[in-house]
């Protein structure tokens, strides 16, 4: 049974997109124009860092049918504007080929004080992710929620990986992007903390030293919302089409609520091996799901397969309660099949090279592709 909707964990997510030549598959500086053809994308379409990315935002939502509704809608509508500027709306993580060349910084003040800050570390950050907010009641329900996601983030990271091509060749790893996210002066899972307030005053003493321009770039691949009351994983590489996109969200929002409503029950909470979350994370950015993962909390590897049916289990109370449990049931099973989108790309990439994987990221914008 679903919950009702004064009780329901609201959520919602972002999208970023890459826009790629449609003959050479490398990134095209079109994002201006895209939302300039179509009214509706200057009110749903934002410009991100490099003037050849997008991003959407989904509502505030507490149905699963609300963010499928907005994120198809947005890549229906952006995809056809990028097809008449001889590009396509790409989801995947970075661009297969042209990652070489200096991005162009999309002309906003922050952005180049960004570039201006990173310095050549800025220069290639072609990285393009799915964010996912989840309500929470407070800052320190917010940091409870961080420590409580670190035992599924490698996991987490290894079904979303989705960058196993740069510069025209196979990286040997399934999230490329996770990668080269590392060089942001923040990188990986945030460190423990133990309260809402800590969490700020170490936030406030990174941007009064120089470490951060604002407190809106903490890169973690989580943190506290600065603007919403959420909590947001940024953890995922785009993904190939939107309903995967939300299936993720979901299964978010159902472990943040697990872990939030065993802190109410009393449970104890399980911390994870000290050092072990960064290093469980990259090994999953390496492997996506075709070998094992760790799990940071009990310290050991277990087969990728049997790490999704822990995940899924602890979250299934949460995930029946919001009427969930059969989607991402379903989406896991699919990714235990068929393996991710890491291994999607590669199979494209291996027969028809970069022809093929632009082929795959316009057929998975399609409704109802997989």
């Amino acid at each position: 049974m679903s919950r009702t909707e004064t009780d329901a964990r609201s959520f919602g997510v972002e999208e970023e997109y890459l826009l790629l030549d449609v003959e050479s598959g490398a990134p095209i500086d079109r994002a201006a124009q895209i939302v300039a053809r179509r009214p509706e994308l200057r009110r749903e379409a934002d410009r991100e860092f490099f003037s050849s990315q997008l991003e959407t935002a989904s509502p505030v939502c507490t149905e699963a049918a609300e963010a499928d509704a907005a994120l198809r809608s947005f890549r229906d509508i952006a995809g056809a504007a990028a097809r008449e500027e001889g590009a396509v709306l790409a989801g995947t993580g970075l661009p297969p080929v042209g990652g070489e060349q200096e991005g162009s910084v999309t002309p906003k003040a922050r952005y180049r004080e960004i570039r201006s800050e990173l310095r050549a570390a800025a220069a290639h950050q072609y990285v393009t992710g799915t964010h996912v907010h989840v309500s929470v009641p407070s800052r320190d329900a917010g940091v409870t929620a961080l420590r409580g996601l670190a035992r599924w983030a490698p996991a987490l990271l290894a079904i979303t990986a989705n960058s196993p091509v740069w510069c025209g060749e196979e990286t040997g790893l399934a999230s490329w992007r996770h990668i080269k996210s590392m060089s942001w002066p923040l990188a990986g899972y945030p460190p423990e903390f133990s309260s809402g307030d800590e969490y700020e005053q170490t936030v406030a003493r990174l941007v009064e030293t120089g470490v951060l321009i604002d407190p809106g770039i903490v890169t973690w691949v989580a943190r506290l919302s600065e603007r919403f009351p959420t909590i947001e994983l940024r953890i995922a590489d785009a993904q190939l089409d939107p309903e995967s996109a939300v299936s993720f969200a979901l299964l978010v929002r159902g472990l943040v609520d697990r872990v939030l409503a065993d802190v109410e029950r009393g449970v104890e909470e399980q911390p994870a091996t000290p050092g072990l979350v960064n290093g469980a994370i990259w090994m999953a950015a390496r492997d996506g799901l075709s070998t094992s993962l760790i799990d940071p909390v009990q310290g050991t590897a277990q087969p990728a397969a049997a790490m999704l049916n822990d995940m899924f289990a602890y979250a299934e109370p949460s995930l029946e309660g919001f009427g969930d449990a059969e989607r991402v049931e379903r989406y896991l099973g699919d990714l235990r099949t068929h393996g991710g989108p890491a291994q999607r790309q590669l199979a494209s990439f291996r027969e028809k090279g970069v022809a093929g994987l632009l082929e795959l990221y316009r057929a998975a914008g399609v409704q109802g592709a997989r």
